[in-house]
């Protein structure tokens, strides 16, 4: 996993949800949404805690020492480790949570498969991710190399995190969508809607088989 970036620019990494607060509360409303109210969850790639904590989650992996110190400033029980390897035992959870993380991994089979591997059988993945067909993605693409976090992204589509998460025998996908205009262009509460397609943050949630 590529950590080095999210390792020395943590505290930019977490100003982002303040300087864009209702981009942030769009994205959360969306992954909330397919978060089940109920059983074990945790976050893969839990950064410094944003989606977790207010999410009720309260177990998280993440490999950047420095985000993982202040997540557990805000109470989420953080171990360090990778996506293609959890230091958790099989089938400890009903859910588990990945978002803007898949980008970032080196081998995303892996990555679900292990995610498949520490779920109950009819547990939920549910993955947020910006969709790089979308017009926030292809700008992102685009401007990659100015950006310290995403010069080492790899962006992918709705289908191909799809198909990723078929391989590891995901199935029975939900799917909820944000963030319709520019990033800039948000300043009030944006929708969230069923579906892809439209909105560039997509939430994909499949079930374990």
């Amino acid at each position: 996993m590529r950590t080095g970036p999210f390792q020395q620019y943590s505290d930019q990494y977490d100003r982002w949800f303040e300087e864009n607060r209702f981009v942030y509360e769009a994205e959360l409303k969306a992954v909330g949404s397919l978060v089940p109210s109920s059983g074990r969850g945790i976050e893969i790639g839990a950064g410094t805690g944003r989606f977790a904590v207010p999410l009720g989650i309260e177990s998280g992996i993440e490999p950047a020492r420095s985000m993982w110190s202040v997540a557990r400033t805000r109470g989420l029980k953080v171990a360090g480790g990778i996506a293609e390897q959890l230091p958790v035992r099989d089938e400890a959870f009903e859910y588990a949570l990945m978002v803007t993380v898949i980008c970032f991994v080196d081998d995303p089979d892996q990555t679900f498969r292990e995610a498949s591997r520490i779920l109950r059988p009819g547990g939920f993945l549910i993955v947020g991710f910006v969709d790089r067909d979308s017009p926030i993605g292809r700008i992102y693409l685009e401007h990659r190399d100015e950006s310290v976090f995403y010069r080492q992204a790899d962006f992918y589509t709705v289908d191909e995190v799809l198909a990723a998460m078929r391989r590891a025998c995901f199935r029975d996908f939900e799917f909820m969508q944000t963030i319709f205009r520019g990033l800039s262009e948000v300043a009030g509460d944006e929708p969230v809607e069923p579906g892809y397609g439209k909105g560039s943050f997509v939430v994909v949630r499949g079930r374990k088989g």
